[in-house]
This record gives C-alpha cells, sequence and structure tokens, in this order.
C-alpha cells in the first residue's frame, strides 16, 4: 500500500459527503420536533425516539457493514448506504404515523453506518497511523459544523414548507452523493485485505477486542462520544428552564462552541501528525480540567459556568478523538473495513449505553458530564506510565 501524501481533492470531497450523512440526518430535523409531533398526533418525547433509533441502527448496523466494506470493497458499501439513506428520508418524508417514521429512522441509520464504515475505511486504506489520526481530526472539524448549521436550515425548512421538507432535503442530499461517489470515487480496498468467515459470524470481532492498542483507543473514543452525548442531550435544557434563559441565548452559546470546535479541530491535525501521544494526553488532560471546572462552578446561576469548561473538553475533543481513533486502526490495515465498524459501535451504541447508565442517577447536567470526562482520567494515566507504548505506540 503506498500512503499518499496529501488528499487529492476528489478524494476529500467524497471523505467530507460520506462522513456528514450521519450528524445531517440527526441536526437538521431538530426544529421540527413540535411540528412533527402535532402532525403525527403523538408525544414529542416519540418524536425524540426517532432520534435514539437512529443512532441505534448506526452503530449496530456496522457490525455487519463494517465486514461487507472488507468483502465488497468501500464503493459498493458506500453506495448500498447512500441509497438506503435515501430510500429512509423518502418514506419519512411520507410518513403518517409514528410506526412508519420510526421504520423510516431506522433505515435511514442502517444507511448512515454504511457511510460511516466506508469513510473511516477510505481513511485507514490511503494513510499510515499518524495522518490518519489527522484527517480523522479533519473530517471531526468538519462534522462540527453540521450542528452549527443544520438547525438554522431546518428551522427555514419547516417554517418555509413543512416539517416534511426537512427529510426529502435529506433524499436529494442523498441523490447527490449518490452521483459524486459513482462518478469520482476509485476503490482503495487493498488486494490483500483479510475477510474469512461468515458475514454474520461476529467471532470476527475478537482479534481486535483482544488487542490492547485498539481496545485501549476505541474505548477513548467512546467515553469521550458518550461526554459530548451527555452534553448535547442536557444542556438546553440547563440553560433553558433551570437557568431561565431563551432559545436565543442557547443558540449563541452553542454556535460559539461549534466555533471553537471548528477552529480547533482544524488545528489540531498537525500536532496530531508530529506528536500523536502527546496531543492524546493533552486531550485527556483537558477532559479532566473541564470536569473539574464543571463541578467547582456547578452552583453558579450563569451559562458561562457551564460553558467555558465545555469549551476546553471541546478543545480536548478535538486533540484525542481523531488521534485516538487513528492510533486504534493502525495496527489492521488488512481489516481496516472491519475494525472501523467495531469503533463506530462503540462511539455510537457504546457512548449511548454509557449515557444511559448516568441517567438514573439524578445528577445535574454539569455533574453528569463531569463524570464521563473524569472517566478518562485513567487512560491519561496510563499514557503517562512506563506501559504507554502498549497502549500508544506511535
Amino acid at each position: 500500500m503506498t500512503t499518499i501524501a496529501r488528499p487529492a481533492f476528489h478524494i476529500w470531497l467524497i471523505l467530507i459527503f460520506l462522513v456528514i450523512f450521519c450528524p445531517l440526518a440527526i441536526d437538521l430535523y431538530l426544529p421540527a420536533f413540535v411540528a412533527m409531533s402535532d402532525d403525527l398526533a403523538v408525544s414529542e418525547a416519540k418524536i425524540q425516539q426517532t432520534v435514539s433509533i437512529f443512532m441505534l441502527s448506526v452503530g449496530l448496523g456496522q457490525l455487519i457493514a463494517g465486514p461487507l466494506a472488507d468483502r465488497l470493497g468501500r464503493k459498493p458499501i458506500a453506495l448500498i448506504g447512500i441509497t438506503l439513506y435515501g430510500l429512509g428520508g423518502l418514506l419519512a418524508t411520507y410518513a403518517n404515523d409514528w410506526p412508519i417514521m420510526m421504520a423510516a429512522r431506522v433505515i435511514q441509520g442502517f444507511g448512515a453506518c454504511a457511510t460511516f464504515v466506508a469513510c473511516f475505511s477510505i481513511v485507514r486504506d490511503s494513510f499510515d497511523g499518524k495522518k490518519s489520526g489527522a484527517i480523522i481530526t479533519y473530517l471531526n472539524g468538519i462534522v462540527c459544523f453540521i450542528p452549527a448549521l443544520a438547525p438554522i436550515f431546518g428551522a427555514y425548512l419547516t417554517q418555509q414548507f413543512g416539517w416534511r421538507a426537512n427529510f426529502l432535503f435529506l433524499s436529494l442530499f442523498a441523490a447527490l452523493g449518490l452521483i459524486l461517489v459513482s462518478i469520482l470515487f476509485k476503490e482503495t480496498k487493498p488486494s490483500d485485505t483479510v475477510y474469512e468467515g461468515h458475514i454474520l459470524d461476529f467471532r470476527r470481532f475478537m482479534p481486535f477486542v483482544r488487542h490492547k492498542q485498539f481496545m485501549f483507543n476505541a474505548a477513548i473514543t467512546m467515553i469521550g462520544m458518550s461526554g459530548i452525548l451527555v452534553f448535547v442531550t442536557t444542556v438546553p435544557g440547563w440553560i433553558m428552564i433551570h437557568l431561565g434563559k431563551d432559545m436565543n441565548e442557547f443558540t449563541f452559546w452553542f454556535t460559539v462552541n461549534a466555533v471553537i470546535s471548528i477552529v480547533a479541530s482544524f488545528i489540531a491535525p498537525k500536532w496530531i501528525k508530529n506528536h500523536s501521544r502527546h496531543a492524546l494526553i493533552t486531550g485527556l488532560t483537558l477532559f479532566v480540567i473541564s470536569a473539574v471546572g464543571l463541578l467547582l462552578a456547578k452552583d453558579i446561576a450563569s451559562p458561562i459556568a457551564i460553558m467555558l469548561p465545555i469549551f476546553v473538553a471541546s478543545v480536548g475533543f478535538s486533540l484525542s478523538l481523531g488521534a485516538a481513533a487513528g492510533n486504534a486502526l493502525s495496527p489492521f490495515a488488512k481489516q481496516a473495513g472491519t475494525a472501523s465498524a467495531l469503533i463506530g459501535v462503540m462511539q455510537m451504541s457504546g457512548a449511548g449505553f454509557l449515557a444511559f447508565l448516568s441517567q438514573p442517577l439524578g445528577l445535574a447536567a454539569p455533574e453528569r458530564i463531569a463524570l464521563h470526562l473524569l472517566a478518562l482520567l485513567p487512560f491519561c494515566l496510563a499514557l503517562l506510565s512506563n506501559k504507554r507504548q502498549q497502549y500508544h505506540p506511535i
């Protein structure tokens, strides 16, 4: 395999399209929840479940999509995923009741999981461990644009054309992606890619589970993502209900955090490329600092008390998750699709499960976010220990 020094423009374009399918399908229609609830005659809590079932499908579907990417290739699995995504969007566009909407979101989730696997398999096919970590961080920076911009566009679509326009847009976006991938993308799967056994034989994941370097770094991505998930689900209520602020103020803080994440994700890759372990240690340290700040300021009745530590955590996220994901994938050049799938399962379903476990504890939003971030302290200490080469040799 030849390592590419710098991604060609068409590769960047394909990677960007593939990586934003998933977050776009979550963030675009958030402003339409109330309209959907009224039109489908269900509670808003049930509409919120359309996000949960989508994430579950994205996570679990990768157990199959990953091995398929190693068997069939990156391009076929990307095309299949985009097609399912578009069909799910069309079904959601014309859904007249909640069960059909849920089925549409399952289909869309399976489609998004395939684009996720294809994207990160292409990264691993094309770049070595350090470079892939930097590329993943760039992609994370691009993903950060979605929660900043998609709800604004979704609100416009809902106001002008109704909530169904959001899902129609997702289908049209899938059609564009299908054309671009079909025309521009050339298969990157290495000729020596290893694929063994039945597609549903999940024992194929055991070599990864037993691999210290993979599990250590994949666990970092999972726990870090759980902290981000808890932030996204709890901070809106904390600012608007607990602190009594309006939607405009929440939007302001949300946008500032998105800007910080974007800037950090475009600065971090160079450091990750040259000093991967140091970048990871710094990122984990920032998570811990953020957690301490959240606990110390939890009784201050101001948005800045929770958002300032979150800003610190967002920089930590940019430094740590790309470096960890790249290092987890680096030993598995011949099984990149399967390895990417397992990371995806841990990031989506695993992070969601961790967030679910902390929910019954009855913690306030700052305390709950801090709990997830502090769970990364042992990983930081391990990287500073004499055994660090086992976990992050780069």
